[in-house]
C-alpha cells in the first residue's frame, strides 16, 4: 500500500509540473508572435548613456514626441550654474519656427512692461520690441511644444504662461531685467516666476544676444566669444539660433530669488530676431 501511495503522489507532482512547463511554453510563444507583430517591444538601450543622464532622457521623450518638421541632432548643454542656465540645441524645428511667426505676425503690437503696483502691461523704454501672447494650447502643435517644454523642465503644463512670440528689428532691444517679481500683486496667479524658456524662431546676422550681466562664470570662455557684439560681452551671452532653447532659473533650488539671474536682449545691429518666450510659475498658473 505504502508503494501505491508513493506513486500516486509522484504523479500529481508529475502532473504539476508539466502543466507550469507547458503554460511557460504557451506564454513563450505568444511573447514571439507580439515581438514579430510589433505589438510589444523590449527596452532596450541604444546608447551609451548612464541611466541617470537626465539629457537622455528628455531626449528619448522628445523622439517619441509628434512634432512638425524634422529636427537636427538633440542635446543639452551647460552655460552656467549662477544662474543655473541651459541650452539645448534643436528644441524646435524649422518648420515649428516658421509657424509660430506666422500665428503672431499679423498680431504683432508694441512690447509693454509689467507694472508693480497696478500688474497692468505698460510701454517702456528698456523694451523697444514688439510681441504678441499665443493662448496657452491653442492648437495641435503648440500643444506638443508646451508638452516638450514640460519634459524639459519638469514644470507642469498647467504652470506655463501663454507663449509670447517677439520680433526686434534694427537697433531694438531690452535692457536687464528679472522674470521674477517683488511685489504680491504679480504672484497672485501661479505664485512666483521660477524659470524661463527662451526659443530663438531665427538665426540673427549680427547682435542680438541674450546677455547675463551678473553671472558668476568666464565670460570670454563660451566658444562664440568672437562672434559677440560689444553688448554681447559684458556678461555671459548666447548667440541666437534658430530652433535654440534656453533654459534658466529666477529661482534657486532653496526657493530663494537668483540676482544672478538678471538677463538682458542686445539690440540687433543686422537682420531680424525672432524669439517665443515661456514663463513658469511656482504653481498652477490660470489663463
Amino acid at each position: 500500500m505504502a508503494k501505491g501511495k508513493y506513486t500516486r503522489s509522484h504523479g500529481k507532482k508529475w502532473s504539476t509540473f508539466t502543466l507550469v512547463l507547458s503554460m511557460l511554453f504557451m506564454l513563450t510563444i505568444v511573447l514571439l508572435m507580439l515581438l514579430g507583430l510589433g505589438i510589444f517591444s523590449l527596452p532596450i538601450t541604444t546608447d551609451d548613456s548612464p541611466p541617470t543622464d537626465l539629457s537622455a532622457f528628455r531626449r528619448k521623450i522628445s523622439e517619441r514626441g509628434d512634432g512638425l518638421g524634422e529636427r537636427g541632432q538633440q542635446w543639452t548643454e551647460i552655460l552656467s550654474w549662477e544662474p543655473r542656465a541651459f541650452i539645448y540645441h534643436n528644441f524646435l524645428s524649422k518648420e515649428e519656427c516658421e509657424y509660430l511667426i506666422s500665428l503672431a505676425k499679423p498680431f504683432m503690437t508694441k512690447s509693454t512692461v509689467v507694472d508693480s503696483k497696478t500688474g497692468q502691461s505698460k510701454d517702456s523704454r528698456v523694451r523697444t520690441s514688439s510681441g504678441m501672447f499665443l493662448k496657452r494650447g491653442r492648437d495641435k502643435i503648440i500643444r506638443n511644444i508646451e508638452k516638450r517644454i514640460a519634459d524639459f523642465t519638469f514644470i507642469p503644463i498647467e504652470n506655463g504662461e501663454g507663449l509670447q512670440v517677439l520680433h526686434y528689428e534694427v537697433g531694438q532691444k531690452y535692457e536687464p531685467h528679472y522674470d521674477y517679481f517683488l511685489d504680491d500683486f504679480n504672484t497672485k496667479n501661479g505664485g512666483q516666476r521660477i524659470a524661463t524658456v527662451l526659443m530663438y524662431l531665427s538665426d540673427v546676422e549680427e547682435g542680438g544676444e541674450t546677455v547675463f550681466p551678473a553671472a558668476k562664470a568666464n565670460f570670454s570662455a563660451v566658444p562664440w566669444w568672437n562672434d559677440l557684439s560689444e553688448c554681447g560681452r559684458k556678461g555671459l551671452s548666447v548667440k541666437p539660433k534658430m530652433g535654440d532653447a534656453l533654459l534658466f532659473w529666477s529661482m534657486r533650488p532653496d526657493a530663494s530669488l537668483d540676482p544672478t539671474s538678471l538677463h538682458g536682449g542686445c539690440p540687433v545691429i543686422r537682420g531680424n530676431k525672432w524669439s517665443s518666450t515661456k514663463w513658469m510659475h511656482l504653481e498652477e498658473y490660470r489663463v
